[in-house]
Formats: structure tokens, C-alpha cells, sequence
């Protein structure tokens, strides 16, 4: 075994992983952390990765050799040929020294692997006040029954078949939030169903696709979704309409909870807020 589990639980102050993302508290085991260091090897998905969904082969791993593993911090870089590449380095450790570390070992990866963009990810606790970054955030379908969806939303396939031609010109002008690729995966029929709200017989915003599958410890969670609303939709609570619409469908379906990332103070943050989402901590990333 690579990892020290009494080394690297005290820094956890966030239960996100390498390669994987958020994972649920009850997942997070010495064994994920052993599980990212072997994928790395075979290039494989993990059986519990949300990205295997989406076919092919895992674009972002773990380079092991240069993992730092000592006992008051933890840094575990990742290289991604996505694009003009990229490296990470995660920094798991309380000391904020840690981050010159961390960015000097991204910068020297960057130029080893011979990609443009070198990032340190700091995973901060759900105490940390004035946080920047992404919210982890988790929805728990034990805790009691998710309320009825209120408006017009169901599935892009419920809906006739003129209102289901506008989604693709939707998906083009949503693109930066990954309804094209959605788009294109639905019309290959690779995934769950998509959820959409109209306005005057005109998809409007949608959120999907709607999959549950087995996490880490096969605990049954809602995986992520694309989530979006056109600008000029905004502003009519369409947005609360959908999440709520998808938080049915999952514990109907199933789920005992979701894991969602938002960015702090934006629409989507404020709207899990809200709807009483418990907060897990906070993901911090700069260019090294």
C-alpha cells in the first residue's frame, strides 16, 4: 500500500479526489486513494468514475512517480492531454505553505510533459470563511421526500416532436456549459434522459442526463449533470423548477444522495443554498 491512511485522512479537509472529483464522506477511503494510483497504471476507468459513462478512454491520471506523501502534507499531481494539457498538483495539508510547493512541482511537471497550463487545487474545509472556488455541495434523498416539481418541465423525448427540435439550437447557444456535448451524446443514445422546461413551445433550459449508478462503496448516488437556462429565460424560478424536477426523478429512481460543484455566489450556489444543501467544502485552484 502506497498511501498512509493516518498520514493522509488529518489533511483531508475536503473529500474530493484526483482524477474522480467529489466523493461522499462514506466513500472516502485509504482504498480510492490506492485505486487512482492503479488506474494510472492501466488507464483504465474505475468501475465507480463518472466519467466512464461517456465511453473511451480516461484522459486524466495520476502521475505517481512524483506523488509527495509525507506526514503533514500530501501533493498529487495529474496530467490531462485535453486540449494544450494540463497539470495539477491536489494539495492536501492545513500548513498554506503548502501551495508554493505545490505550484513549484506543477510548473516543473508542465514543463516536463510539455503542456501549457499548470494548476495547484487546494481542498479547503466547510468552516473556511471568505472561500473562493467551487462548493462542494450534497444532496441527501434519505433525509426526506424531495418536493413536486412545479412547471413545465419533463423529458426532451415527452415533448412534441416541434418543441424537440428547438434543443439543438438551445444546446449551440448553452455550448460553454456542455449542452452541445450532451447534445451530442443523447443523439448517439448514450446516455440517461434529459430533463427540459419550455417557454411558448421553445426548450428554454435543461438539466441531465439522469443516471444513477453505484459510487465507490456501491451506494447508489445521482450522477452529475449539465445544468443550464438561457439568459433571457432567467429570472422566472425555471432554474428551481428543473433542479427540483431532477432531485424527484433521482430518489424516485433510487439515489441515496448527489454530490454537486458550484461556483461560490453564483445563481446555482445560491439556489443550493437554498433548497438547504449541506455544504462539504470548498476547492481552491490557481495557475501555478
Amino acid at each position: 500500500m502506497f498511501f498512509r491512511w493516518d498520514w493522509l485522512r488529518p489533511q483531508l479537509t475536503a473529500p474530493i479526489v484526483p482524477t474522480l472529483g467529489p466523493i461522499h464522506p462514506d466513500a472516502l477511503t485509504v482504498s480510492v486513494f490506492e485505486d487512482i494510483l492503479r488506474a494510472a497504471d492501466t488507464g483504465d476507468f474505475l468501475p465507480y468514475d463518472k466519467d466512464r459513462r461517456w465511453g473511451g478512454e480516461k484522459d486524466e491520471k495520476v502521475l505517481r512517480e512524483d506523488v509527495v506523501h509525507q506526514p503533514e502534507h500530501t501533493l498529487i499531481p495529474t496530467l490531462s492531454r485535453r486540449g494544450r494539457g494540463t497539470v495539477k498538483v491536489f494539495a492536501y495539508g492545513l500548513p498554506d505553505s503548502i501551495v508554493d510547493e505545490a505550484a513549484e512541482l506543477a510548473a516543473k511537471l508542465a514543463a516536463t510533459h510539455d503542456v501549457v497550463h499548470a494548476r495547484v487545487v487546494r481542498p479547503l474545509g466547510p468552516e473556511t470563511t471568505h472561500s473562493r472556488g467551487t462548493r462542494i455541495q450534497l444532496k441527501d434523498f434519505t433525509a426526506g421526500p424531495c418536493p413536486a416539481s412545479d412547471g413545465p418541465v419533463r423529458p426532451v423525448t415527452n415533448w412534441p416532436t416541434a418543441v424537440q427540435e428547438t434543443f439543438a439550437s438551445f444546446a449551440e447557444t448553452m455550448a460553454a456549459d456542455g449542452l452541445a456535448f450532451l447534445h451530442t451524446q443523447m443523439q448517439a443514445h448514450r446516455c440517461g434522459p434529459v430533463l427540459a422546461a419550455t417557454v411558448e413551445d421553445r426548450i428554454v433550459g435543461a438539466i441531465g442526463p439522469m443516471e444513477v449508478r453505484p459510487d465507490a462503496i456501491g451506494c447508489p448516488q445521482l450522477m452529475p449533470q449539465y445544468f443550464a437556462v438561457l439568459p433571457e429565460a432567467r429570472g422566472r424560478g425555471l432554474g428551481r423548477v428543473l433542479w427540483r424536477a431532477a432531485m424527484r426523478w433521482g430518489q424516485s429512481h433510487g439515489a441515496a444522495y448527489q454530490l454537486l460543484q458550484t461556483e461560490v455566489d453564483s445563481p446555482s450556489d445560491r439556489l443550493c443554498q437554498s433548497e438547504g444543501l449541506a455544504s462539504l467544502g470548498f476547492t481552491h485552484t490557481t495557475s501555478a
